[in-house]
């Protein structure tokens, strides 16, 4: 069930795959908004102190998801306006669906196993692609979460042969739609 307009904060929210651009873009769009810019990720690097990747090898996925969901809870519980990038993963837990809806205007930043591939294949800080066949690993963890990332989103966006200042013009003006009451 989507949450209504007027019961969500005016947070954007950047949603999407490994390597789909939701650090670049954040950074883009911070400045074209004058908004601040978080990373989920990094936040939770910070309080525990070590890398996503230690996180995983120590205390494995679950205990990983289970942080991501005590912080979404106080994202949606603190201030408004920012913009929040949200690690892969993050709307995978059933929960975390309802939190980020909740937190503000959600953009699903949809992109091709292939260009995943391209970007961060060889990047071994990503714990979920330390595989013997990471594309297949990609298309595999793509179909399990593109209909969730699609129920999370009010915008829509395939990036994969957008500029960057496409996509951030793009995003900024549905997300101004979205303050005006117009998304």
């Amino acid at each position: 069930m989507k949450t209504k307009h007027k019961e969500r904060k005016q947070n954007l929210i950047l949603m999407g795959f490994m390597g789909c651009g939701k650090s670049t873009l954040g950074r883009s769009l911070s400045y074209r908004l004058q908004m601040g810019l978080e990373d989920t990720d990094h936040i939770i690097e910070e309080m525990e102190g070590r890398s996503i990747s230690e996180i995983f090898a120590r205390q494995g996925e679950a205990a990983f998801r289970k942080m991501e969901t005590e912080l979404l809870t106080k994202l949606r519980d603190g201030g408004s306006r920012k913009i929040y990038s949200l690690g892969g993963g993050t709307p995978v837990q059933l929960q975390n669906q309802a939190l980020i809806r909740q937190m503000g205007f959600v953009v699903w930043l949809r992109i091709r196993p292939e260009t995943v591939m391209e970007r961060v294949g060889k990047d071994t800080g990503r714990p979920l692609l330390q595989c013997e066949d990471p594309l297949g690993r990609i298309r595999e963890l793509l179909a399990q979460r593109s209909p969730i990332y699609e129920r999370c989103a009010d915008l829509i966006l395939d990036t994969d042969d957008m500029t960057r200042d496409e996509v951030t013009e793009e995003i900024a003006r549905a997300y101004e739609a979205f303050l005006t009451g117009g998304a």
